[in-house]
């Protein structure tokens, strides 16, 4: 592999990396917010007067004691978040904490407790929700362009896709090579690709 492309890839993996740990403020069914792959991009905080704060935690999982996540955060510092029987997990679809792996993004939601450890309400692993340009269309792929970042999207069998704001489809057959659209997944770090979960375009 040449030079360029090293360099190619390592901008590629910083982005991708920092789609997967951006985050925002949750709300939803939980006590502390939703726990689907939207909430983790809801803007509205909870209403709930029991919880007086929520805490978030993003950054890159480093290492993995028992239940606990240690986590290096995109902009410093480090965070130990505590996995429970109850923490809600998002890896492309609903899961369990045995996916998570070592070099994953984390975005978590959770409670501050007394040692500093953050009791996590819900995980979100590796999840991106990406503007992005479609450059080609495959039969288990998509090709997609985000600025200057070429990305290849996973289409999986429960990949679904809405059209101009309409209701979700398993039909891909409308996308088309130029149009603009909205892409939710998850990243994959083994090859910086992403496992398309919905992709909206016409909105």
């Amino acid at each position: 592999m040449s030079t360029r492309q090293d360099r190619s890839g390592l901008g590629r993996r910083r982005f991708l990396t920092t789609a997967a740990l951006s985050g925002a403020t949750i709300v939803g069914a939980s006590a502390l917010g939703g726990l689907d792959a939207d909430a983790a991009f809801a803007a509205e905080p909870s209403l709930d007067p029991a919880i007086a704060k929520s805490s978030f935690v993003e950054g890159r999982i480093t290492g993995i004691t028992g239940s606990i996540l240690e986590v290096a955060g995109s902009q410093g510092g480090h965070s130990r978040v505590q996995m429970t029987n109850a923490t809600s997990v998002w890896k492309g679809r609903a899961t369990t904490a045995a996916v998570i792996e070592i070099g994953d993004g984390l975005y978590a939601r959770g409670v501050d407790m007394p040692d500093g450890v953050v009791a996590a309400d819900a995980v979100w692993v590796n999840i991106v929700n990406l503007d992005t340009q479609i450059r080609g269309i495959a039969k288990n792929r998509i090709h997609l362009a985000h600025g200057q970042h070429e990305l290849v999207g996973n289409v999986l069998a429960d990949t679904s896709a809405s059209y101009a704001g309409r209701g979700l489809t398993s039909d891909l057959s409308r996308l088309r090579i130029g149009q603009h659209a909205q892409v939710l997944g998850a990243w994959r770090p083994s090859d910086d690709s992403v496992d398309v979960v919905r992709i909206s375009v016409g909105h």
